[in-house]
């Protein structure tokens, strides 16, 4: 007994003087939480008396002393051992580990390698695989703060700072290593984890080696909806398990995690616990021992004793503890070597499965103003009460600054201190406070605390080279990234800070879930006193701030603030002057002032400035120019004027607005010529106003203006896109230069859509340098090459070749005239101002002017400098060439011509040779001249024609046209051909003219409404009046025909005044011939500059281009009444056309900008047709630019004026009525993914299509034809409250077609009939099963066990095979009023599985083997099916014959369909042909179709022929050749053809049947093969694996049911190889349970052993290596006398490894099998030892049995052959050398000298050969001797 006592110090012993004591009264009010009547006194007694009861108990019993002398005192982390189980509670939960609640206000974290093995593997397979597993979860998605958990110590490390770190781990394999399968008893609780998910449940991790836990799923339903994580446990899920029944002496054990039956478990004495393997976590009885100040000593389980600190008593009882007291308790800790139990009674732990109470988040951190003491623990702490009535508990070291200041006194119960909460104890259910001054004030107590743009004082606590690790407090840490440590990066940042260092650091960004803390040092940002800005919201235009720049490219700068918001500063914003490489300029890091410009929150795009504004504008300017700002629209023309000159460009104010809003006009935007922009901005000055100058963009603080004639022309004429969607290839429009990139060039169009032009598209020469051929700001026209949608890029064309019209005469005069217009205006604009007398001066002198001038200087290069009154502060210089012959002095008075005045820089630039002076009067006979080149300007060269007179030609043919090599330009005295183009000397002094040959066609500008001729004419005043006669030869244009009336005045003849009655469709104007001669009518004028049509009472008719008329009733007729229909306005005109009027009008051109025609009803009213309105044919509308040509006539219907009232709209079918069941055209605009087509209507209205309406068959992805832009025939299904509803099929737009519908429109839920089979689209798969719409109104469910037959854990699996939008055939199985029921099940549809088989998921219930009767009974059901089918509706007999279900064939099943034959040949034809196009579907074989009831030569129509290989018609054939249809034209001659041409297909079908060579191709083939060949189970395996290809199983396992009946019984092995093929097809297609069915049936039919033989290796060479084993365990108890058994499971063990196991498996075999045995055994385990184990224990294993049989010469050989094998030569040689030394028969002698001399003559040397005869030689004469003897 003593021994006893020693070993197990603690146990029932104590309890007799326990229980014999009378219950002292002293402790009966005990309460430790009231404690005010304890005075000194009595704690003095309580201590004596304790001392006391010690003698006794030392003087009775020394085992019971020394227990009694265990402390109840708290935990303490100096008392955590490792090996300590402990109960704990998750506090925290991050990827990488769980931070646990330990009692008493500990702590410690769990990593996640000490989860569970499970999940460790799961780990380190997704580590290894580089990739994210699918079933592999988070700790998050797992562990919640609040659960409890077993835990183990695995060690307690300390820190630097002498800081303690408890590791935990969780691991049931830990936790529970003290538990053997044999102590396990049903209603333990125990830990364990998930391992793996099965079909009925879920294997459980117990960490008991030997035990199989098994969790069925009903055992787990409540708890999983209880948790809300999913429909499954996951793997690595920790779980509170209550065993519920133990098999097999505790190797299986069936668990239940149900959460009463775990709340309600309670450890007892039935379940045998014992101190080695008591767990934490258990709740038992528990009985009062002895009540102590510090807590109570408990007895429980009948002989165990615990103790409870002061911290785990129930707080909710008021009254005292007494001996004796029975309640329940929670085990809470077991020290691993003293054994001591702590125990905790507070209520959270006496019911498992539960959680503690948690703490609110705003109580941590809060200051408690007044809290109370409740009891005060010397060595620990003191116990408070808090203003709401918890409790709380302060360690000693936190109830003063340091151990001197500590006042016991001032702790007494009732005293009252203020204190802050620094952290809750989960497994105290406390708060921790701190009363600590500099605790209560800190700012900052935890990461929560902390706020970006906060400034913290910290410590340097380390340097690294990613940068400082700074303590802010003791809890919190936070780093400085290297580049913040200063304003500048500091190389050696040690140089200035050093470890301990206090530094002051602002806050960049917190993130307290990760607990992140990023620092700055900066001290522009540390003392920014800007506000900080840590989120877009706050980024509000005009908000100046601070930041820092991280990079800076040439595109611009990036600039950082706080919460990693970043935003860029585009480089036209980084400084007032042009920066052009931002990156030697700025450094990353460098803090700067910045302004927001504006901010997107969503996208997170933040546009910034460098650039802060210079003044502020007053603070009511300021309120109303946000206000006005938004009147001025983009494309708005208005007046301005000038307030402010900048550098780059003019501040002005809009007139319109009383210059309240203030704009902005860069100098590149004053004009499409870089130099007249140059010059506008020189001469404008303050206060100056410019007309007509239009608003180009409204982005930034400004609005931008420009001035640009080609970019204002072009946004009037609405010859610009307003939007990206709008661009479409091949687009020219009209722009300017934004940015010059070294790559090509950004170009700017108005309204901010952007485009790049790449280097290679810029020019038609070689570009070598982008900056040679244009500059920001310049006027291009591009054409659109390319567009990318998804990223917003326009890609660009700017080569002449690509953008010009062709006509480069024209293109080249019309920037000419330009030019000069605009230098009239700047004319104009110095001549209004008046006092310099400079600027007067310049407007006076133009080109052929002549000047008195004096020669100033004659310089070096031979050019001279002149002076003269008239010139009075200009220079007037002449070149070499232009002084011609003369030798002029300085002084000397002389003429000179002005041939070119720059007013920029005031230069005049003049000639004096004599032949420019003699200038011929005369009249220009002729346009083409040649001409001498005088001088060259920037746009354009002044020329001498052979006539005298001075001409100007441009330069540049286009505005793209912008560089020349030094060849091409150019040279003055250079003779060239110019063509004249104006030929009146005008305001410019010059004629106009172009370079190059006279081009015939005069030039049309290209982006011009009009396209007449008169632009280029100047008006010529006229006396003609109204109704004059006047005749002169003509021009022939489409719309019109111009008429010389004489050398100056040229009238027009519109189409519309040519004929009386217009045939529709001619083309008027060709009816004249050019040149012919033609006597016309004055009808009106039109006015050149606006080709407004002016009647002739208008005061400027004088100065305009007549209008004529050669109809005949206008020749002929009066005019006056003409007269009264030719008012002044257009919109009285428009009114005099009513919708619905039909119009004769003329084709101007097809715009493909706006997508409409343009063509004129009369000379001065135009229309528009949109593109839909042109036609109902999709044909003409695809191409219209084709379908209509200039100037033909066409008729129009009326149907309204456009939104400028200046243009008719008309239409050219008429008014569209959009009525419900009309046909019409739409355009697609936009294409929804899986919903379907938003169409254009004519009349701008909008439909929309569903994807069931797009075809009459439903296709996999039906939106895939349909593009933006698309135009189709659309019917229109309903128009209802402005919504319409259009349909695409055929069905619809072709009633009359009988077009072939498969998918039948299904408008209700009566059009859906139970058991019919529909196709349709996934919606949307929820956790209650997949929605499928059948069509637009129309939704049905199919719960999961109908999706697919197999098993599916994880819902992603369907998510990826199921997508939302694919096709699907389902079958109804039931409709109620709301809803319907489908399935997509195979065996339903006679599809596929949707989820394919090489998943490997478990089916759900393995059918049974359906006997013949019930095939039998199912081939009638379906043909009965089939006879009521065709009875059914239309709809329905189309909506069916898409699937067919496929009855399992058997052995009476000879592939060949039968169909009753109850109607007429055709109607059963068509039905063949469904099912013929429908078994091609499947992809299966094609099969032999007969009709029942016929001969097999009565006809031949009725039989539907299979041709081998055939391939699929499509669908469109199928259409067309309608069986029905067919039948009924054909005539006698054409079935008698026919019938030959099925007649020579059979015979090729016979032939085909009969060749030897031919491979079997469908199941026909194979049924023709096993019928010739039944016993061969090669044949009936390849027929398997024929069904097995088309992943048909059901028929598989059909063929080989019919092989194992078919094939002869005395055929053992042939049989046997088909039960073999059925056991692999089970294993990779079945599930366990029908796999076990085929093995028990196998077993009877066949030899036992070789079954399970078979059997195991189809478990191997799967890698089922857990059941293999199992079964090897069956068979070597079933047949344990077989030695293939033993050695087939010792190879299996060596192939996984198991070398120890191996050697444990041979000594059971000796023991089992024979003695005679054993030899063979043994050496046949060494052969496999040293195939694939462990070679030395091989050669042990050969070396005993040598040494017990040396005679086994068998043995002997075996030995020498494996050593020859695997051995060294010295090995080799040494064991001959022993048996030619062994005492054996000399038969067998001879055998091994014969083989030691073969082996040596094969590797040794010719010594070693003869040393083997030599040592034979010996052997025979010892053997002779001993004869002799």
């Amino acid at each position: 007994m003593p021994s006893m006592e020693e070993n197990f110090p603690r146990g029932g012993i104590q309890k007799k003087p326990t229980e014999g004591k009378t219950p002292n009264p002293k402790f009966e009010r005990d309460n430790l939480f009231d404690v005010q009547h304890e005075e000194q006194s009595k704690k003095r007694k309580r201590s004596q008396s304790d001392q006391g009861k010690q003698k006794k108990f030392k003087a009775d019993k020394p085992a019971a002393a020394k227990d009694s002398v265990v402390n109840i005192e708290p935990l303490t982390i100096e008392a955590i051992c490792e090996g300590m189980l402990l109960l704990g509670c998750i506090k925290e939960v991050s990827d990488y580990e769980l931070v646990v609640s330990l009692p008493n206000g500990l702590s410690g974290f769990v990593p996640v390698t000490q989860i569970s093995d499970a999940y460790s593997k799961m780990l380190s397979k997704q580590v290894a695989q580089g990739e994210l597993l699918e079933d592999l979860n988070s700790l998050p998605d797992m562990y919640s703060p609040g659960m409890l958990v077993r835990c183990i110590v695995t060690s307690v490390e300390k820190s630097a700072d002498g800081r303690r770190s408890i590791k935990l781990s969780i691991d049931p394999r830990k936790v529970n290593k003290g538990l053997n399968a044999s102590a396990l008893t049903s209603g333990m609780l125990l830990s364990g984890f998930v391992s793996s998910v099965e079909d009925h449940g879920y294997l459980i991790d117990i960490g008991v080696s030997g035990t199989h836990a098994f969790l069925p799923r009903q055992k787990a339903q409540n708890y999983i909806k209880a948790l809300k994580r999913g429909p499954d446990l996951k793997i690595g899920q920790n779980l509170n398990c209550v065993i519920v029944e133990v098999k097999n002496e505790g190797r299986v054990v069936r668990l239940s995690i149900d959460r009463s039956e775990v709340a309600a478990s309670l450890a007892t004495e039935r379940q045998k616990w014992t101190l080695s393997n008591l767990l934490p976590g258990l709740v038992v009885k528990a009985r009062v021992q002895k009540v102590a100040p510090l807590g109570i000593k408990v007895s429980f389980l009948s002989s165990f004793t615990g103790i409870v600190d002061f911290m785990h008593m129930d707080p909710e009882k008021s009254m005292n503890y007494s001996p004796d007291q029975v309640m329940k308790a929670c085990i809470l800790s077991v020290h691993p070597t003293s054994k001591v139990v702590r125990l905790t009674l507070r209520q959270s732990f006496l019911h498992p499965g539960g959680s503690p109470n948690q703490l609110s988040n705003d109580r941590m951190g809060a200051v408690v103003e007044e809290s109370t003491v409740k009891a005060f623990y010397k060595q620990f702490g003191a116990i408070f009460e808090l203003d709401d009535g918890t409790l709380a508990f302060a360690r000693l070291k936190h109830l003063s600054k340091n151990r001197k200041s500590f006042k016991p006194g001032a702790f007494k119960a009732g005293c009252k201190h203020k204190c802050r909460i620094i952290d809750y104890s989960l497994m105290d259910e406390m708060c921790i406070i701190s009363l600590k001054y500099q605790v209560i004030e800190a700012r900052f107590l935890q990461y929560q605390d902390i706020h970006t743009g906060d400034v913290v004082q910290g410590k340097v606590l380390a340097l690294k080279p990613i940068g400082m690790q700074v303590k802010v407090t003791d809890g919190i840490r936070g780093l400085v990234p290297s580049m913040h440590l200063a304003d500048v990066i500091l190389k050696q940042p040690e140089k200035k800070y050093n470890i301990g260092d206090e530094v002051q650091c602002r806050v960049l960004e917190c993130n307290p879930g990760g607990k992140k803390l990023i620092l700055t040092l900066k001290k522009s940002l540390v003392q920014s006193k800007l506000p900080v800005l840590s989120n877009y919201e706050d980024a509000k235009p005009g908000l100046i701030t601070h930041g820092f720049v991280v990079c800076a490219k040439e595109f611009g700068c990036i600039v950082k603030f706080y919460n990693d918001v970043k935003g860029l500063v585009p480089k036209n914003e980084l400084s007032s002057e042009p920066i052009s490489c931002p990156d030697k300029v700025f450094h990353d890091g460098q803090v700067v002032k910045v302004m927001v410009l504006k901010c997107e929150p969503q996208q997170e795009r933040l546009l910034l400035s460098f650039r802060l504004s210079s003044k502020p504008a007053p603070e009511d300017k300021k309120e109303c120019t946000p206000k006005k700002k938004q009147e001025v629209k983009i494309g708005e023309m208005v007046d301005v004027k000038v307030l402010k000159k900048k550098h780059n460009g003019l501040e002005v104010s809009i007139l319109e607005d009383e210059g309240s809003v203030i704009a902005w006009i860069p100098t590149m935007h004053l004009s499409d010529f870089v130099v007249n922009c140059k010059l506008l901005w020189h001469c404008l000055q303050e206060g100056d106003v410019l007309p007509r100058v239009m608003c180009l963009s409204d982005k930034g603080e400004h609005i931008t203006l420009s001035r640009k004639s080609a970019v204002i022309s072009a946004v009037q004429e609405e010859q610009v896109v307003r939007s990206f969607s709008e661009i479409q290839p091949g687009m020219l429009l009209t722009g300017y230069v934004r940015n010059v990139m070294p790559f090509g060039v950004f170009v700017e169009f108005p309204f901010g859509v952007t485009g790049l032009a790449p280097k290679m598209s810029m020019s038609d020469k070689f570009v070598t340098d982008t900056k040679d051929h244009f500059v920001v700001g310049q006027t291009v026209i591009a054409k659109v090459m390319s567009i990318d949608e998804e990223k917003q890029r326009v890609l660009l064309n700017l080569k002449v070749s690509e953008c010009s019209s062709g006509d480069s005469a024209a293109e080249s005069f019309a920037l000419l005239n330009q030019y000069f217009k605009e230098m009239k205006e700047i004319r104009n604009l110095l001549r209004r101002r008046g006092e310099p007398s400079v600027a007067r001066g310049l407007c006076e002198l133009v080109p052929g002017k002549e000047l008195q001038v004096v020669v100033q200087d004659v310089k070096e290069d031979g050019s001279a400098l002149f002076s003269g009154s008239c010139v009075t502060g200009l220079t007037v210089t002449a070149t070499r060439y232009h002084l011609g012959d003369k030798n002029i002095v300085p002084g000397e008075k002389t003429k000179a011509l002005v041939l070119h005045v720059d007013a920029l820089t005031s230069r005049v630039y003049v000639s004096l040779r004599e032949l420019l002076k003699q200038r011929s009067k005369q009249r220009f006979t002729e346009i083409q001249h040649s001409a001498i080149v005088q001088h060259v300007a920037e746009e354009f060269a002044i020329v001498l024609l052979e006539t005298g007179h001075l001409a100007a030609i441009p330069i540049a043919s286009h505005f793209n046209d912008t560089f020349r090599f030094d060849s091409e330009k150019l040279k003055v005295g250079q003779t060239i051909s110019a063509t004249l183009k104006v030929v009146k000397v005008n305001d410019h002094g010059v004629l106009l003219a172009v370079q190059g040959p006279a081009k015939k066609n005069v030039f049309v500008r290209v982006r011009k409404e009009s396209e007449t001729v008169e632009e280029m004419l100047a008006p010529v005043e006229h006396s003609l009046s109204v109704g004059d006669i006047v005749t002169g030869t003509e021009s022939i244009k489409p719309t019109h025909v111009t008429v010389a009336i004489d050398d100056k005045l040229t009238g027009s003849i519109h189409a519309s005044r040519i004929l009386d009655e217009v045939p529709i469709g001619s083309f008027p104007t060709y009816t004249l011939k050019a040149g012919q001669k033609v006597t016309a009518r004055v009808i009106g004028g039109r006015d050149v500059n606006t080709h407004r049509y002016l009647p002739i009472t208008h005061p400027h008719f004088k100065q305009s281009i007549p209008e004529l008329s050669i109809r005949p009733s206008e020749i002929e007729g009066e005019v006056t009444e003409m007269l009264n229909l030719k008012e002044d306005s257009a919109l009285k005109k428009l009114e005099l056309y009513s919708v619905g009027q039909t119009v004769t009008c003329f084709v101007k051109r097809y715009n493909i900008l706006k997508n409409w025609l343009e063509v004129e009803v009369t000379p001065d009213i135009r229309g528009r047709v949109p593109q839909l309105l042109l036609s109902l044919n999709t044909k003409v509308l695809k191409h219209p630019e084709k379908s209509f040509k200039n100037g033909q006539a066409i008729s129009a219907t009326v149907t309204g004026t456009d939104v400028t009232e200046t243009n008719l709209c008309l239409s050219l079918t008429g008014i569209q009525s959009l009525e419900q069941g009309t046909v019409t055209v739409g355009m697609v605009t936009n294409v929804t993914p899986h919903i379907g087509l938003t169409m254009a209507l004519p009349g701008g209205k909008t439909g929309r299509v569903s994807i069931f309406h797009l075809n009459d068959t439903y296709t996999e992805n039906p939106l895939s034809d349909f593009k933006v832009g698309r135009i189709v025939r659309c019917y229109i299904l309903s128009n209802k409250n402005g919504k319409i509803q259009l349909s695409l099929r055929q069905s619809r737009l072709n009633p009359k077609s009988n077009s072939k519908v498969e998918d039948v429109e299904i408008t209700c839920i009566k059009d859906v009939k139970k058991g019919q089979l529909v196709r349709g689209y996934v919606k949307s798969i929820t956790p209650s099963g997949v929605f499928f719409g059948l069509s637009t109104s129309l939704l049905s469910r199919i719960l999961f066990q109908n999706v697919s037959p197999y098993f599916v854990q994880k819902h992603s699996l369907y998510e990826k095979y199921l997508p939302e939008g694919k096709l699907l055939t389902a079958k109804v199985l039931s409709v109620t009023e709301k809803h319907i029921e489908l399935s997509l099940l195979p065996e339903d549809t006679g599809m596929p599985s949707v989820l394919p088989e090489s998943l490997d998921l478990p089916r759900y219930d393995a059918e049974e083997e359906k006997g013949e009767a019930d095939d039998r009974e199912k081939r009638e059901e379906l043909k009965m099916k089939t006879k009521r089918r065709r009875g059914d509706s239309e709809s329905e007999q189309e909506a069916k014959p898409k699937k067919k279900k496929i009855c399992p064939a058997d052995e009476n099943d000879s592939g060949i369909e039968v169909y009753y034959r109850e109607e007429e040949d055709d109607d059963q034809e068509e039905e063949a042909a469904k099912k013929k196009s429908k078994i091609k579907k499947h992809g299966e074989a094609p099969r032999l179709q007969v009709s029942m009831g016929f001969t097999w030569d009565e006809d031949m129509n009725a039989m539907e022929m299979p041709v081998l290989n055939r391939k699929e018609e499509s669908s469109d054939s199928e259409e067309e050749e309608d069986p029905q249809s067919k039948l009924k034209k054909q005539t006698k001659k054409e079935k008698e053809l026919e019938k030959q041409k099925k007649e020579k297909e059979l015979c090729k079908l016979e032939a085909a049947l009969m060749d030897p060579s031919r491979q079997p191709q469908s199941a026909d083939d194979f049924d023709r093969l096993v019928l010739s060949s039944p016993n061969s189970s090669i044949l009936w395996l390849q027929y398997m694996a024929f069904h097995l290809q088309a992943t048909e199983i059901e028929k598989a396992r059909a063929v080989a049911e019919r092989a194992l009946k078919t094939i002869c019984f005395r055929e053992e092995q042939e049989k046997l190889n088909v039960w073999v093929a059925l056991l692999n097809l089970e294993n990779m297609y079945g599930t366990e349970e029908s796999l076990m069915k085929v093995f028990e049936r196998a077993v009877q039919y066949n030899e036992p052993l070789k079954v399970f033989q078979h059997l195991c290796d189809i478990y191997a060479s799967s890698e089922k290596y857990k059941q293999a084993e199992e079964l090897y365990h069956t068979m070597l108890k079933r047949f344990r006398q077989e030695k293939s058994v033993w050695l087939k499971y010792a190879s299996f063990l060596l192939k996984q490894g198991q070398t120890e196991a191996t050697h444990r498996l041979l000594e059971r075999a000796l023991k089992a099998l024979p003695p005679k045995e054993h030899v063979d055994v043994i050496s046949r385990f060494a052969q496999l030892e040293f195939r694939f184990g462990d070679p030395e224990h091989a050669k042990a294993l050969f070396e005993s049995t040598l040494s017990t049989y040396p005679k086994r010469t068998d043995i002997w050989s075996i030995y020498m052959d494996i050593m020859i094998k695997h051995g060294s030569q010295k090995e080799v040689r040494d064991i001959f050398e022993r048996v030619i030394h062994l005492s054996l028969a000399p038969k067998k002698m001879k055998f091994f000298f014969k083989r030691y001399l073969d082996y040596e003559k094969k590797f040794g040397t010719a010594e070693s050969v003869l040393a083997v005869k030599r040592a034979a030689l010996e052997y025979v004469e010892t053997k002779s001797s001993i004869a002799d003897t």
